[in-house]
């Protein structure tokens, strides 16, 4: 006898607690493999494709193209078990459990001790929560039983008891509709459609009929009706943009950060002459090219050793700020996505050159799409080059949970005073923003004091570079 088991869509990591359907990539009726992806999803911060942990026939999606579904919501069902006795098939090599450790959080130890090989057309009993192929919610009788694609389930090929109800509540004959699903599947969506319909000439007879019933109720019965503002009328005719995917993670943790961290900005401007000079040289040298950024993150994590107390976090259930050893270094990126925020692991432990790679490998995946929530998360302290925008300066959001963030202006000639003269050099603006809870003013504008001198002579980072 045949399994519907059901799995759900999983933790995909760091605190993620939704996912929007991008792409099937396979259809109700298809035999899929063990771990083999079934969906192309996109979360706040990358492209993800879900494997799911069982072998058989997928009996249920649910969701369409473009919706939203939380962590833990049914995404499909797959009908695994024995064959018939006439198969001569045995058991499946290998099915004997789930995979188990396909993503975070996301274990099928509960996985049923052996799984078999299901032939389509056959059908399968459900015990509770089946989903139509529309993406509704049906709640099942034990006695209804669900078929796999190939079976029909009475005269009319419906799946869902959902369906089935709903037709019943509106005495709406199924037999008479043609399906949009798969094989002809009678979807929530067209029972609705049909019901539509049936209810379309309705509307216009009473309409016809009595035209003027409204001119002769009395007015004392007639219901207050409060004039739109002129702001509810521009919000309701708007364009209205879902905040929902990149940019709606990026909304979320932007106003936590504004509500949660007391910050604090300050700045200052540079001569960036010798910096510029000094990149030139080094690519001159031969060998791989070094890139501004590269340098500048060498800025940083020399800063983050004289003054650690900017890369930490605060535990605020714990009262506590928590200094943290290691420089996980996220860097503003924009993308066709919108807005990502990659991280560079061991910042410190890099020099420029693996610095100029990895940034280079983290800005190319994110173009396509292909940075994993692992590469998103973790970060301890941003840099943000907004100069490429061809911006001076910026008051930079705190990424949270980070305590700062580093802003780099475009770097452009400006009038200087450089060895006492008036000359035109390479300035940039720079400004950091920082929780006022990990430290005071003093240790902030120490730090970016030391970043501008640095900015201004690079000499002193040779030891390191």
């Amino acid at each position: 006898m045949a399994q519907v088991l059901e799995f759900k869509l999983p933790d995909l990591g760091e605190g993620l607690t939704e996912a929007e359907i991008v792409r099937w990539l396979v259809e109700v009726g298809d035999v899929v493999a063990i771990d083999q992806p079934v969906v192309e999803v996109e979360t706040a911060k990358a492209m993800v494709e879900v494997p799911c942990p069982y072998g058989g026939v997928v009996t249920a999606r649910f969701g369409a193209e473009g919706a939203e579904l939380p962590v833990g919501a049914p995404l499909i069902t797959v009908a695994v078990g024995e064959p018939s006795a006439g198969d001569g098939a045995g058991e499946e090599p290998g099915a004997a459990e789930g995979s188990g450790n396909v993503l975070v959080g996301y274990g099928t130890s509960a996985a049923p001790a052996r799984r078999r090989r299901v032939r389509p057309g056959r059908p399968v009993p459900v015990s509770s929560g089946q989903v139509d192929g529309d993406g509704g919610l049906a709640e099942v009788r034990s006695a209804e039983a669900v078929a796999v694609p190939g079976a029909v389930d009475g005269p009319a090929p419906v799946i869902s008891p959902l369906v089935r109800r709903l037709a019943r509540q509106h005495d709406l004959d199924l037999r008479g509709l043609t399906g949009s699903g798969p094989d002809g599947l009678i979807l929530r969506s067209d029972v609705e459609e049909a019901l539509r319909t049936a209810a379309a000439p309705d509307a216009r007879a009473v309409t016809t009929t009595a035209p003027d019933a409204r001119l002769v109720a009395d007015p004392a019965a007639r219901p207050t009706v409060e004039p739109r503002s002129a702001t509810a009328h521009a919000i309701t005719a708007g364009i209205r943009t879902p905040l929902k995917g990149v940019r709606g993670a990026v909304a979320d943790k932007l106003a936590r950060s504004r509500r949660e961290i007391p910050d604090a900005t300050c700045w200052v401007d540079a001569d960036a002459t010798e910096l510029m000079r000094a990149r030139a040289a080094m690519n001159a040298a031969g060998g791989p090219k070094i890139s501004l950024l590269a340098l500048l993150a060498r800025i940083c994590t020399a800063a983050l050793a004289r003054f650690p107390e900017l890369n930490s976090t605060v535990d605020t259930e714990a009262r506590e700020v928590v200094q943290l050893d290691a420089v996980h270094l996220g860097f503003a990126a924009q993308t066709d996505r919108g807005l990502v925020v990659p991280v560079v692991r061991d910042a410190q432990a890099r020099d420029a050159e693996a610095l100029t790679a990895e940034f280079g490998r983290l800005t190319e995946a994110g173009r396509a799409g292909r940075l994993t929530p692992g590469d998103l998360t973790g970060g301890t302290f941003t840099l943000n080059n907004y100069g490429v925008f061809g911006v001076d300066g910026s008051t930079p959001i705190i990424n949270h949970p980070e305590a700062a963030m580093l802003g780099v202006g475009r770097i452009v000639p400006k009038p200087w005073v450089h060895e006492g003269e008036l000359a035109v050099r390479q300035v940039v603006q720079l400004s950091l923003t920082f929780d006022h809870r990990v430290c005071d003013g003093g240790t902030a504008g120490g730090f970016l004091r030391y970043v501008a001198d640095c900015v201004e002579a690079p000499a002193v980072l040779l030891r390191t570079l």
